[in-house]
C-alpha cells in the first residue's frame, strides 16, 4: 500500500468507527464555510488535482451530506422529481469503491482495491483522490427523465460545497456504464448516470 494510502486507511479506521466493511462518517458540519455569493463566484471546473492529497474523512462527510444527505425527515440537500430520491451516490477512492448511505451517514464497501482506472476515460479521472458516480434506481424513476435533471441538482451541490471548501471538482460524461456496473455490483435496474471527479487542486 501506498504511503498516502496507508495515512488515509489509519486516519479512517483511526477517527471512525468501522465494523464490517462499514465506515462510519463524522457527523456533517452543517454551519461554517464561505457565504453563498462567494461560493459563486469561486465555483469552477478543476481537472488537475493533487494526487498525494486524500480527502479528510470529516471534508468526505461534508461533502456527501452537501450533495445528496437528509436535510429533513424525509427530504435531501438536493430536490428530486416527486421526492421519489432515485438517485444512489457511489464513490470510488484508492482504497475501494462504496455506496453511501444517506441515512446512516456511513459508506459500504463493494470492493476492496484501486479502480480509480474503471471511474473515467479521461486520465485525471484515473488518479483523483474521489470520483462520486450518480446511480439511478429506474424502478424509482421509470421512464422518467427528470432523473438526469436531479443528477444537476447534485452536482451542482458537489461544485459549490468544493468551492466553499477549497476543493476542485469536474462533472463528467465521458465513462464506461457497464464497466463501472460490474464494479460497483449493479443490478439490471440500476443505472449509472453521470460521474463527478473531486480532490485538492494542484499547486
Amino acid at each position: 500500500m501506498k504511503i498516502k494510502g496507508l495515512l488515509f486507511f489509519l486516519c479512517i479506521t483511526g477517527a471512525i468507527f468501522a465494523e464490517a466493511q462499514e465506515i462510519k462518517l463524522p457527523e456533517p458540519q452543517k454551519q461554517g464555510g464561505e457565504p453563498l455569493m462567494l461560493a459563486l463566484s469561486k465555483r469552477a471546473t478543476t481537472r488537475n488535482f493533487d494526487t498525494q492529497r486524500a480527502i479528510e474523512p470529516q471534508s468526505l462527510s461534508n461533502l456527501l451530506w452537501a450533495a445528496w444527505g437528509y436535510n429533513r425527515e424525509d427530504k435531501r440537500t438536493a430536490p428530486s422529481a416527486m421526492n421519489r430520491q432515485e438517485l444512489t451516490l457511489y464513490i470510488i477512492t484508492e482504497q475501494g469503491a462504496y455506496s453511501y448511505d444517506a441515512r446512516q451517514n456511513r459508506l459500504c464497501e463493494i470492493a476492496a482495491g484501486d479502480f480509480r482506472k474503471s471511474a473515467g476515460k479521461q486520465p485525471f479521472a484515473q488518479t483523483a483522490p474521489l470520483n462520486i458516480i450518480f446511480v439511478a434506481d429506474l424502478d424509482k424513476a421509470p421512464g422518467n427523465d427528470m432523473m438526469f435533471v436531479d443528477c444537476g441538482f447534485v452536482s451542482q451541490n458537489i461544485y459549490l460545497y468544493c468551492a466553499s471548501a477549497g476543493l476542485g471538482t469536474v462533472v463528467r460524461g465521458s465513462f464506461d456504464g457497464d464497466e463501472l456496473a460490474k464494479v460497483l455490483k449493479l443490478n439490471e435496474r440500476q443505472k449509472v448516470l453521470l460521474t463527478q471527479s473531486v480532490g485538492y487542486p494542484a499547486q
